[in-house]
């Protein structure tokens, strides 16, 4: 019931910056959590970042200090704001939201790659 489309994604030195946007539209009411995981070639799909709706977020170990999500409120878009980006960042990365009974809706991805 609620559909997400990510964008921003593209090509970033290492040690530049990049913003994602996810897009969210349907049941947004009902969102009680939202989210960014991120899938790199090869590798499971791992969490990078998440918030509640009273906006407590958590981040992942590795991206902790460099990255930033914030969404709007009412849940509408959702964004994930990317600096100081390693090589070890390339991955595509994935909207997520939690809403009402525990339902989980995914973006199709976006394609963040970090070369010189």
């Amino acid at each position: 019931q609620v559909h997400l489309v990510e964008s921003g994604g593209g090509l970033v030195q290492p040690g530049g910056s990049l913003r994602l946007s996810c897009a969210a539209s349907g049941s947004t009411a009902g969102i009680n959590s939202m989210g960014w995981y991120r899938q790199a070639p090869g590798k499971e799909r791992d969490l990078v970042a998440s918030i509640t709706r009273d906006g407590l977020t958590n981040l992942a170990a590795s991206v902790k200090g460099r990255f930033t999500i914030s969404s709007d409120n009412p849940w509408n878009t959702l964004y994930l704001q990317m600096n100081s980006l390693k090589p070890e960042d390339t991955a595509v990365y994935y909207c997520t939201a939690v809403a009402n009974w525990n339902t989980r809706s995914w973006g199709q991805g976006t394609q963040v790659t970090v070369s010189s």
